[in-house]
């Protein structure tokens, strides 16, 4: 079955690449114009063409028109803090089951790499709350989602977090802040019963305090992980690995709330279920 390819059309965020692999990410709005060293663009041109066209700027030079995935995205966010690699998030996703029309809450928005990630997932039905001290920080994070085209998906809220989360009943909650450890009874009290929770850490010191908080407020299926990503040179003649690798960027943590009862049961058995999953 030959599946029907829907055009590029008008507020679509497209990747144009041209020459040497250089490129721009676009929201298409009609009547507008991209400017790049290499000649004008219209947008016109390209809106209600197949993705993966080519078009041509004035000066005769080539683009391709491409749909952006979240780790091209993530590669050209502008940022004044450490962002999350691409490697941690696309796990975290899957793990933590983020699905489209979803409600999810992170804390530390930074410069809104991980936030411009979930908005994609959780799509134009569901709704990411993100939390920020810092002003400089969120101001680039509006910056970098309004670029994408996506800061209607984003409730961005200025607050320490340990006055508590406005939500309750999320499915998911991910922090990414110093000391996690100290914000458990705020996260039982934003996130569902059985819904997904997680954290990323630098230090072992910090994952140990933060599984001891964790087993304090009936959290149980803790599983802690590192992710490692190697590339390798294309070239049939020369295929090998890179010279560099990404390695440790930090251990990923994630469990579930259980109610009191659940919980009683889950101790007698975690043993054997976390066997199981293993």
């Amino acid at each position: 079955m030959k599946l029907e390819i829907m055009p590029v059309k008008e507020g679509d965020v497209i990747q144009l690449v041209g020459i040497k692999h250089k490129y721009y990410f676009v929201k298409l709005i009609a009547g507008k114009v991209l400017q790049t060293h290499k000649g004008i663009i219209e947008h016109d041109e390209i809106i209600g063409k197949p993705w993966g066209s080519r078009v041509k700027s004035h000066l005769g030079n080539p683009f391709y028109v491409f749909q952006p995935s979240i780790a091209d995205m993530l590669q050209d966010i502008p940022r004044n803090t450490q962002i999350m690699y691409p490697k941690d998030i696309g796990y975290i996703m899957l793990r933590m089951g983020i699905e489209y029309g979803q409600h999810v809450v992170e804390a530390g928005t930074g410069s809104g790499a991980f936030t411009s990630a979930l908005a994609l997932r959780v799509g134009d039905q569901g709704k990411v709350y993100s939390y920020e001290q810092r002003p400089d920080a969120q101001n680039q994070a509006r910056k970098n989602l309004n670029k994408f085209g996506l800061l209607d998906r984003v409730d961005l809220k200025s607050r320490d977090i340990a006055d508590g989360f406005d939500e309750e009943g999320v499915d998911a909650l991910f922090l990414d802040v110093k000391t996690p450890y100290d914000y458990i009874s705020q996260v039982r009290g934003a996130l569902k019963i059985g819904g997904y929770f997680g954290a990323i850490l630098p230090t072992t010191n910090q994952v140990i305090r933060l599984i001891d908080m964790l087993r304090r407020y009936d959290f149980a299926f803790i599983e802690v992980v590192e992710t490692s990503l190697r590339y390798y040179k294309p070239e049939p003649e020369r295929f090998r690995p890179v010279d560099r690798m990404v390695a440790h960027t930090g251990f990923l943590l994630f469990a579930r709330p259980l109610d009191r009862d659940s919980m009683i049961n889950a101790d007698k058995n975690i043993d054997q279920d976390l066997d199981v999953v293993v």
